[in-house]
């Protein structure tokens, strides 16, 4: 390829991504820029700009309300589905049986069923439990919390997986090799490597529950609301910019819970990592030579040399684990 296609084939590739950028932030720029209209009616150019309508949110019962509903239910699907998810990836993972490729499928349907069927059904299960158990199912929050579980767990399996698949056991094998337990090695070598997915899946998942409108259309009872329903509602009656400063406060949450995301990301990769103790906290009894000794002893666990040869020199250079591990 010559010099001036190479700088043509450039040149389409950066105008393609800025062109896709700027259809992503154009609609979010628009709206940020509607909710400072001084007008009830907007028009273009704007007679001013005002914020009054961020403080017409805090008196609008309805979208406090609904604020609150909408967290509670997002935070809590959230944590439930982490603890659905977290276990089914180790699963998918580490085991192979027979129908764990279906078993996967399964867990992801939710992001291809569209959520007007999935409210749709939801809602018949929840009456048809109801009448069976004569549990107050239908409209409560328990009900829509259990409905918008299942939007969190497909991101939370996708994406813990994929921290558990790109992992390196070494590490697990020379904590287990050393003395550590199954539950040890988790919850000081897994979870703390795995943390980026986690924190990365629930983000995506209090995302699209927060957000979620088709599915509370279904499962919301008499007196209470969401966030989404209440925009909706709004929207049957008035077209102010009122809307649109919910829509910005909404844009801000999002933002700093990506930023907070991400730096929790950044501190487990650079700053936490499998705890490894100092030269000089490893007593006489339990020397570095005693520990390249242990690692020799339980080298018959390892599955492969190689991974054991890498678990041995790292251990060995960073005098890990901990003592509280050792025997």
């Amino acid at each position: 390829m010559t010099m001036d296609g190479r700088i043509l084939g450039r040149v389409a590739l950066y105008g393609v991504a800025y062109l896709t950028l700027g259809f992503i932030l154009l609609p979010l720029i628009f709206v940020t820029w509607l909710a400072f209209f001084a007008q009830e009616i907007p028009s273009f150019p704007p007679e001013g700009y005002s914020v009054k309508w961020f403080g017409a949110i805090a008196n609008n019962r309805n979208f406090v309300t609904g604020f609150w509903t909408s967290l509670q239910v997002a935070v809590a699907a959230t944590v439930i589905g982490l603890l659905i998810a977290v276990p089914a990836s180790l699963i998918l993972a580490r085991r192979q049986f027979a129908g764990s490729a279906a078993l996967s499928q399964f867990l992801l349907l939710p992001l291809v069923v569209p959520g007007v069927v999935m409210g749709t059904s939801i809602y018949v299960f929840q009456i048809e439990t109801e009448i069976a158990t004569g549990l107050p199912i239908l409209g409560s929050l328990g009900g829509l919390v259990a409905g918008h579980t299942l939007l969190v767990i497909p991101w939370t399996v996708r994406l813990v997986t994929a921290s558990l698949t790109g992992l390196d056991r070494a590490a697990e094998e020379a904590a287990q090799s050393l003395g550590a337990n199954q539950w040890t090695t988790f919850f000081r070598v897994t979870l703390p490597a795995i943390r980026p997915g986690i924190v990365a899946g629930a983000l995506f998942g209090f995302v699209t529950s927060f957000g979620n409108l088709e599915m509370s259309l279904f499962l919301v009872g008499p007196g209470r609301i969401t966030l989404p329903i209440a925009i909706l509602q709004y929207l049957e009656w008035k077209i102010d910019p009122t809307v649109a400063a919910v829509s910005v406060l909404q844009i801000l949450l999002i933002a700093v819970a990506m930023v907070r995301a991400s730096s929790w990301s950044w501190v487990t990769m650079t700053v936490v990592r499998p705890s490894c103790c100092c030269r000089a906290r490893i007593s006489s009894r339990t020397s570095r030579r005693s520990l390249a000794s242990r690692l020799d002893r339980g080298s018959s666990r390892s599955r492969t040399s190689g991974r054991m040869t890498r678990a041995r020199a790292r251990a060995t250079r960073c005098c890990w684990p901990p003592e509280s591990w050792r025997g």
